[in-house]
């Protein structure tokens, strides 16, 4: 397995922004108004996730004295920290996308005037879980997985 890498999350991010955008700019006077805090169920997920990472982050460095992690738990945590850290990146364009089409148009439609401020936090909260993702993810990295990286991703200077 792979760590998450920034271009198949941006990747994603682009592909939602756009599926999004197109699907806005012909439905969007069929849709209902956005709630102001759509977007915060991310960022519950955000603050769970980065509070594992760090629990998990002291037990596999055992800087507590904890109880070691269990490799099917890290692996958990990992599968879990790449399926959000994706779905940031879709929730990010997709929101991306909605205020790509709102903002230009807020001052002519006051639903779209209405519906920027939602946008703006569920950009923020999108954001914020991936980055959390990010770091789980990180977390999850043994001390000695420098070793496992290529030379270009290692720390010392004798790759």
């Amino acid at each position: 397995m792979h760590f998450t890498r920034a271009r198949d999350l941006v990747v994603a991010g682009l592909v939602a922004a756009g599926i999004v955008y197109l699907t806005v700019r012909v439905a969007y006077s069929s849709l209902p108004p956005l709630p102001t805090f759509a977007g915060v169920t991310l960022l519950v997920l955000a603050v769970i996730e980065g509070a594992l990472g760090g629990s998990l982050r002291a037990r596999i460095r055992r800087t507590k004295g904890g109880r070691p992690v269990q490799p099917l738990t890290a692996a958990r945590a990992v599968a879990l920290a790449k399926a959000s850290s994706l779905l940031g990146a879709i929730m990010l364009g997709a929101w991306l996308g909605m205020l790509g089409y709102l903002f230009p148009r807020r001052a002519q439609v006051a639903a779209a005037a209405d519906d920027v401020p939602s946008t703006v936090v569920g950009i923020g909260c999108a954001a914020v879980l991936i980055a959390a993702a990010l770091f789980l993810e990180w977390c999850c990295r043994t001390p000695d997985d420098q070793e496992n990286q290529p030379p270009e991703y290692r720390s010392d200077a004798s790759g």
